[in-house]
């Protein structure tokens, strides 16, 4: 990885480009991040829960440990997110991931 790409995703600066997706209405802020293919067809049936709500930029399982969470972990934080969702829980996630 290059300095620039580095300091990118060190920065989260290289998150900035799903803001279009946002804008074009595919993802939302906040919510359950996007797997990739091959780990969604690893998926068992209650790991489809996610699915209910469009993926976000950021959510519970980025303010939690990002990588450091093993996969159930990372879809129990996003299950309860979606059970539980309020505008202040939204807000709360935003400012904890800018910080």
């Amino acid at each position: 990885m290059t300095r620039v790409g580095g300091f990118l995703r060190k920065t989260s600066l290289d998150e900035t480009l799903q803001l279009i997706n946002v804008l074009a209405g595919s993802m939302s802020l906040v919510g359950p991040r996007p797997h990739l293919p091959e780990e969604i067809e690893q998926y068992e049936a209650h790991h489809h829960r996610v699915f209910a709500i469009k993926p976000g930029v950021t959510g519970m399982a980025q303010v939690s440990g990002r990588s450091n969470l093993d996969f159930e972990k990372e879809v129990k934080l996003d299950v309860y997110y979606i059970e539980n969702w309020s505008l202040w829980m939204d807000i709360k996630l935003i400012l904890k991931a800018s910080s």
